[in-house]
């Protein structure tokens, strides 16, 4: 009887070291795939055809590159996050936000009032200039010489607007395509008599082509460059915070001499 009694407590004793044995092991299990140490993973919405801001340089690689992507990583070492970056046409990438497919936008974008209806943006990171991009020898130097022609912008782009808004004055055609390089190429095979792109995009294509020019476009209210966010989302802050002490370091001008600087081939 005594045996029994004492097999039956060895077995119970056992049972209870197993139990805690596994509780202990399970707890490190689940700590080692969430530790604090790890980073959080931000997906980033852009539109690559649209150097020197994001793009695919195909003669080096597949990676997107340019200016808003270092800008992210930055970012992403000043709040302690990595940056995924997901490629979108950039007429989807507002609805994008909206459906909550990324955390946030960095693509050369800029606040509209229309757009502000529906995402926040972030205190500006760069000011640009509209411009008129035409073939040399296609008589164009200035707005008023647009009448009669066929002006191309990048759909849903403030271009696009812009154009639409010069075509109230001036007897234009507006046609627009899906991505920047389409513009360009259609302008090349003189399909558009004209483009608007912003400078340091237009500066890009100039350098490149020796047949193009340009002219910029005189408003009142100079554009800018903004990231952008679904509304109410507590990365503004954050990103305010950290796009105005990568200014006062010096960061974000040492990117702009980095991608805004154009050598001719």
């Amino acid at each position: 009887m005594k045996n029994k009694l004492f097999m039956a407590m060895l077995v119970l004793v056992i049972a209870l070291l197993a139990a805690c044995g596994t509780k202990s092991d399970n707890e490190k299990s689940s700590g080692s795939e969430g530790t604090s140490e790890d980073k959080k993973v931000l997906v980033m919405g852009t539109s690559a055809d649209y150097p020197p801001f994001e793009y695919v340089d195909t003669a080096k690689g597949e990676e997107i590159i340019g200016f808003d992507i270092d800008l992210a990583n930055l970012i992403g070492e000043k709040l302690g996050f990595e940056v995924k970056v997901e490629n979108i046409d950039f007429n989807g990438l507002i609805p994008a936000i909206q459906a909550g497919k990324v955390d946030f936008v960095l693509a050369g974008m800029t606040p509209t009032p229309d757009r502000d209806k529906v995402v926040d943006f972030s205190n500006p990171y760069n000011e640009t200039v509209q411009m008129v991009v035409t073939k040399k020898d296609s008589g164009i130097e200035k707005v008023e010489d647009l009448a009669g022609k066929t002006v191309g912008a990048q759909i849903s782009s403030i271009q696009e607007e812009l154009a639409n808004e010069l075509a109230t004055t001036v007897d234009m055609k507006v046609e627009s395509r899906n991505l920047i390089p389409e513009v360009v190429q259609e302008l090349m095979t003189k399909r558009f008599d004209a483009a608007i792109i912003e400078d340091i995009v237009a500066e890009n294509y100039v350098e490149r082509n020796a047949d193009l020019t340009y002219f910029p476009v005189v408003v009142d209210d100079p554009d800018f460059k903004a990231a952008v966010f679904p509304e109410g989302s507590e990365l503004k802050a954050q990103f305010d915070q950290a796009i105005q002490e990568l200014t006062d370091s010096g960061k974000i001008e040492e990117l702009r001499e980095k991608w805004f600087v154009v050598e001719a081939e």
